[in-house]
C-alpha cells in the first residue's frame, strides 16, 4: 500500500517533471545525471544491473502495458535485464502473467540489496539523447542497481515486443480458467467501439479526447467490408463491445448475429478481444493491447500513436473505414 506522504511527493515530482520536461536544464533534475557527469565508464556493460518501467497507477490498462512493455523493450535496446514490476491492480497482474517466472524489481531493492536509480525521460528517435541514457548506464558497472525508467517513458512501436509478451501471456497459468461466449465452431469477430472518456471529450472540447473519437459510420463501414471480404465455411458472430446502452448502437442493428457486450467485465471483454477470431481495434489501448496479444486477424485504424507489424495478420483501414485497395480476401 503506497501511503499518503509517497503519493505526494509522487505528485509534485510529476509536476516538476511535467514543468521542465522540454527545458534544457530537465536533466539536472536526476542524480542519476550527475552520477554520469563524475563515474565515467571506460565502455558500456550491463553487468549486473537491471531496468523497469512502472505502469501507470493512475491509468487505465491499456495506458499501463504500453508503460511496463516500454520497460521490456528498452531492457533489450541498452543490452540489459529486466525486472518486472506488477500492475495496480492484483486481477491484471493476475490475467495477464508477464510477472511469472520474472525477476521482480521488488525482490531485486528490498531483499537483495539493489540501489532504485531513475533515469530522465528521452525521445526515443533522438540520438544524442539515447546516448546520454547509455552514458548514464555504463557509469553504474558493477553497482547493483535496478533503473527505473521516469513515468510514461514513450515507444512508439510497441509490437517490437510481440513474441515476448505473447509468450509470457500464453503460458501464464492465468490462462486454464479463460473463458468466453465463443463457438470454436463460429468465425467470431470482436469489435470495439471506444465511447466512455471520450464521448465526454466530444462535448467539452478536450482535444487529447477528441482525436481518439471514431463515429459510429466508420465502425459500421469496418464490420461490413471486413465481413464482404472474409472467406470462410462458418457462421460469422460478431460481439461489439462498448459502454452505454443497446440504443446508443442502432446503426449495428442490421449486423447478423451481432451481440452486444456493454456491461461486460472489463477483464472479461479484453480476453474476449485477445481470442477472437478477428479483432476490429479502436482508437484506444484498450483494444490495441489484445490485438498484440491476439494469434487471430487484427483490423486496426492506420492513423494510431503506436506502430503496427508489416504482417498479414495485421489489416489497416483509413478513416472512412476503408482497407487498401489490394485487400482482396480475407482467409480464416
Amino acid at each position: 500500500m503506497i501511503s499518503l506522504f509517497d503519493k505526494i511527493k509522487r505528485k509534485v515530482w510529476g509536476k516538476l517533471v511535467f514543468f521542465l520536461r522540454r527545458k534544457r536544464c530537465y536533466p539536472l533534475i536526476y542524480r542519476s545525471w550527475w552520477h554520469c557527469k563524475f563515474f565515467k565508464s571506460g565502455g558500456y556493460s550491463s553487468q549486473e544491473n537491471f531496468i523497469a518501467a512502472v505502469p501507470n497507477p493512475g491509468a487505465g490498462i491499456g495506458h499501463q502495458m504500453a508503460n511496463w512493455i516500454a520497460g521490456l523493450w528498452f531492457a533489450d535496446q541498452f543490452k540489459i535485464a529486466h525486472a518486472h514490476i506488477p500492475f495496480s491492480s492484483p486481477k491484471w497482474e493476475e490475467l495477464l502473467g508477464f510477472g511469472q517466472q520474472a525477476v521482480s524489481a521488488e525482490t531485486l531493492l528490498k531483499k537483495q540489496g539493489y540501489k532504485k536509480v531513475v533515469l530522465p525521460l528521452f525521445d526515443e528517435e533522438d540520438e544524442k539523447q539515447v546516448a546520454k541514457i547509455r552514458q548514464i548506464i555504463a557509469s553504474y558497472i558493477g553497482r547493483q542497481v535496478v533503473f527505473i525508467m521516469e513515468q510514461d517513458q514513450f515507444y512508439r512501436d510497441q509490437f517490437g515486443v510481440i513474441d515476448e509478451i505473447q509468450r509470457r501471456f500464453y503460458s501464464a497459468t492465468a490462462r486454464t480458467n479463460d473463458a468466453t461466449r465463443y463457438n470454436s465452431k463460429d468465425l467470431n469477430i470482436a469489435i470495439h467501439v471506444r465511447r466512455g472518456d471520450i464521448t465526454i471529450g466530444q462535448k467539452t472540447g478536450n482535444e487529447n479526447l477528441a482525436m481518439r473519437w471514431q463515429n459510429a459510420e466508420y465502425f459500421k463501414n469496418v464490420l461490413s467490408n471486413t465481413i464482404n471480404l472474409l472467406k470462410t465455411n462458418r457462421t460469422i458472430k460478431v460481439y461489439l463491445f462498448s459502454q452505454g446502452v443497446r440504443s446508443d448502437f442502432r446503426e449495428f442493428e442490421s449486423i447478423e448475429n451481432i451481440e452486444f457486450c456493454l456491461d461486460m467485465d472489463a477483464q472479461v471483454s479484453f480476453l474476449h478481444m485477445v481470442h477472437a477470431d478477428l479483432l476490429i481495434t479502436s482508437k484506444s489501448s484498450f483494444s490495441y493491447k489484445p490485438a498484440l496479444l491476439s494469434r487471430g486477424i487484427k483490423v486496426c485504424p492506420r492513423d494510431f500513436w503506436h506502430g503496427y507489424p508489416d504482417s498479414k495478420d495485421w489489416i489497416l483501414v483509413d478513416e472512412n473505414g476503408e482497407m487498401h485497395e489490394d485487400q482482396d480476401f480475407i482467409y480464416i
